[in-house]
């Protein structure tokens, strides 16, 4: 109901605007926000660059120092943020805040957006302001689709458009895409398309060769059909389609926009959980107006998004599973010896002996709407107000399928719901020639609930080896009183000071609070096999929520300063950050015989079943970045660029580690340019891993150098790119890929490799040399 009031506002707010004669676009930032020492965005010649390169869109955040990528599918790596990662992090795609509707969080915001069609990517890595961040602890992220055009004062029409492909030969990847504008001096539609495909990648070597139990080959998947080679990665392989359709028209200095997205992503495998998705199919909307005005501006947005997502096993991990058919009945029943036939599956569907693989469907609705107006109270003061709303649905259910896993459905999250409601009022005022202040006061509410559930067994709690406590978990669940209510406060200050015209300095403190997400709060079962299947982290365990969580509340001081000459082709930053959190919502092992969180952690590494819990955490890093010109020649323009990233973050309650924590990296790169051409060579060094969360037992890696070649050449309307990723070959384990459990029997939790499960201990391999190659004609 306050959404339909809200976008009623907004609607007649906009109709009661006389328009303006000069046909220009709205500006809506009034004091200019350049980037400064710790909000940075991705430069557009390197977003165009490393297109060629990736489909996956968050991986164009390797530019921005501070920021590294947690790997998981081909195009939905989750990045992270001074080891702040996920729904710790504020990602808005064309100013929607898109939730992750799947227990893996394998459908994250920025794998809607392809990364052809990205036009700007900026980050907020310090002091986020208030109206960018919310219900958030961390960075934030602002991905946006290019501006619509319209066609020059005095001409009737005005088209453009862009036609592209790209090849990489590691896994055999490739894409395209297609963007189309037609515009006249007032209205402008656009198209923006695009399609991409791989198959599994391959390491660096053959990093199965010791992985596996000796009596196993490691070519298997559990299908008699199907093997694999010593170096490819399991559950690697993707496929995705996007269409984007854009509506615009503009009356003097008054915008309209509409867009409609669709995407579907047949395949998207992947190597660091036991499921893989199968089908994943977005449609949003969204409406925009833009407007300035003498006082200022307003800028209003209205939102809505639907997600159908399925999961079950993917071409490289077993589908048939037998218990009491027959070989070693494994963790829990599901077996590990020979996979039960479909006419033996489909006869004992209604027995416990085979599972026809373990289909998995999550449903998610957001529907939101934000009110911004930015006013002018003089030439050197802005006030921002804003107010944001956001409806969030979630169903999450199993369907039955044999074995331990019938006759009911497992509803793991049943009448999911989640709503933000925010009021932000922000001061931007430049104090002198030298001082600019921003101070920032956001509040609040966020409600949840969910509805009652069920296991598939709602008769009782199994026995022996099946032992799963449906019945006792989901009693206890459905009696506890589930709705929620977080009153949350966000505070920003920050000041930068510029003593002269090449150098600055940036300081600020800010409190920050997020409330848990769905699956923190309500995914209920203890039993081993129902936990593994909430994970979105990666590692191998099991988790389970807990609905007494309370919000995360992060008190951060930053600072940084900055030398530069006039023409910035010469830089020098450092900045310094400190996160202190109450309430960190960590993990703890648990005993669900016990029904009780571990007295003492497991003695013997493995894979394991954690709870939620509130705990305390501790974040602090430095960051540093630089460029330098070397030389003006003959043979064209010679630079360097580097930058060094250090975060180290302990939980302050048990002295643990945090988990995903990227170790001390760093990347030089040497560029060069000359007429059309730009060249660069870069070398990425990363430290080996070893602080860990030993809670989880989390898998140290060991430290790794990569050399990467990349080369382009523009013309009017043509552009080429090239090169090599990881030009030597090597062989390395990405210290925030998690654990490999990409082929075999992955529903095995055990400390050791049984049938054709890799052992614990085995991390997720990196990609091996990828040669690449990309045409883009423009029209």
């Amino acid at each position: 109901m306050q959404y339909k009031y809200l976008t009623i506002a907004v609607a007649l707010a906009t109709l009661s605007v006389a328009t303006n004669a000069n046909p220009v676009l709205p500006r809506i930032e009034v004091i200019d926000s350049k980037d400064d020492s710790q909000t940075r965005s991705v430069p557009k010649a390197k977003l165009v660059a490393r297109k060629a390169a990736t489909s996956d869109t968050a991986s164009l955040l390797r530019e921005i120092v501070g920021v590294s990528l947690m790997p998981a599918g081909g195009i939905s790596s989750l990045p992270s943020v001074h080891g702040l990662a996920d729904d710790r992090l504020r990602i808005k795609v064309d100013g929607m805040d898109l939730i992750s509707s799947c227990p893996n969080h394998m459908n994250p915001a920025l794998s809607y957006v392809d990364a052809a069609n990205v036009g700007t990517l900026r980050v907020y890595a310090g002091i986020t302001p208030v109206s960018v961040g919310g219900d958030s602890i961390g960075a934030a992220i602002v991905a946006e689709a290019a501006a619509p055009l319209f066609a020059p004062r005095g001409q009737s029409s005005f088209s453009t458009g862009e036609v592209g492909g790209y090849y990489r030969s590691n896994g055999q990847s490739q894409s395209q895409h297609l963007s189309a504008m037609l515009a006249g001096e007032s209205v402008s539609i656009g198209y923006a398309g695009s399609i991409a495909k791989a198959d599994n990648y391959d390491a660096g070597g053959a990093f199965k060769a010791s992985i596996y139990r000796s009596a196993v080959n490691p070519a298997v998947t559990g299908r008699s059909e199907r093997t694999l080679s010593p170096e490819e990665v399991g559950s690697s392989a993707y496929e995705t389609r996007n269409h984007a359709l854009t509506l615009a028209a503009r009356s003097g200095a008054h915008l309209f926009e509409a867009r409609v997205g669709y995407q579907d992503i047949p395949l998207q495998l992947y190597p660091n959980q036991r499921m893989d998705m199968l089908d994943n199919s977005q449609t949003r909307v969204t409406a925009r107006y833009q407007g300035s005005f003498a006082w200022g501006a307003l800028d209003a947005r209205a939102y809505h998004e639907k997600v159908t997502h399925t999961m079950d096993f993917g071409a490289d991990k077993r589908y048939w599973y037998s218990g009491a058919s027959g070989g070693n009945t494994g963790v829990n029943g599901f077996g590990n010896g020979q996979p039960c036939s479909p006419i033996a599956g489909m006869t004992m569907m209604a027995g416990s002996g085979c599972a026809a693989g373990m289909p998995m469907y999550t449903e998610g609705k957001t529907q939101g709407a934000t009110l911004k107006a930015t006013l002018n109270l003089g030439a050197e003061e802005v006030l921002r107000l804003g107010s944001e709303f956001q409806a969030y649905r979630l169903d999450d259910w199993w369907t039955p399928s044999g074995g331990g896993m019938w006759p009911n459905v497992f509803w793991n999250i049943r009448d999911g719901k989640r709503d933000r409601f925010g009021l932000y009022a922000e001061l931007e005022k430049r104090l002198s020639s030298r001082w600019t202040s921003l101070a920032g006061l956001r509040m609040e509410q966020v409600k949840s609930d969910a509805g009652p559930v069920q296991g598939y067994d709602s008769s009782g709690n199994g026995m022996g080896m099946m032992m799963h406590f449906q019945l006792r978990d989901s009693a206890a669940f459905n009696s506890t009183g589930r709705a929620k209510r977080d009153s949350n406060v966000d505070l920003s200050l920050s000041a930068r000071y510029s003593p002269d015209t090449t150098s600055e300095m940036e300081f600020g403190v800010a409190h920050k609070t997020r409330s848990p997400n769905l699956y923190e709060r309500y995914t209920w079962s203890s039993w081993q096999m129902a936990a593994l299947m909430n994970n979105v982290v990666g590692d191998g365990n099991g988790y389970f929520g807990n609905v007494n969580l309370k919000p995360e509340k992060a008190n951060t001081v930053s600072a940084a300063v900055g030398w530069h000459d006039v023409d910035h082709g010469n830089e020098l930053k450092f900045a310094a950050h400190l996160t202190q959190v109450s309430d960190y919502i960590d993990a703890v092992q648990w005993d669900a015989g016990a029904n009780a969180a571990r007295a003492v952690r497991l003695a013997v590494p493995q894979y394991t079943v954690l709870r939620y819990a509130n705990q305390s955490a501790r974040l602090y890093g430095l960051d540093v970045s630089g460029k330098l010109l070397l030389a003006h020649t003959g043979m064209g323009e010679f630079g360097v660029k580097g930058m060094a990233s250090y975060t180290h973050a302990e939980n302050r309650t048990t002295g643990d580690g945090l988990y995903k924590i990227m170790p001390l990296n760093g990347r030089l790169t040497l560029t060069h340019k000359q007429g059309g051409w730009d060249n660069t060579v870069e070398w990425v060094a990363v430290k080996a891993k070893r602080d860990l969360s030993t809670v989880r037992n989390e898998l140290a890696t060991a430290g790794y150098g990569l050399l990467h070649l990349r080369l382009s050449h523009t013309w009017d309307r043509l552009r080429v790119d090239a090169g090599v990723e990881n030009l030597l070959d090597k062989l390395y384990f990405h210290p925030q890929g998690g654990a490999y459990v990409g082929q075999g029997t992955t529903m095995s939790a055990s400390a050791t490799a049984v049938g054709s499960v890799p052992a614990w201990g085995t991390a997720v391999p990196g990609m091996g040399r990828s040669i690449y190659a990309g045409l883009t004609v423009r029209f």
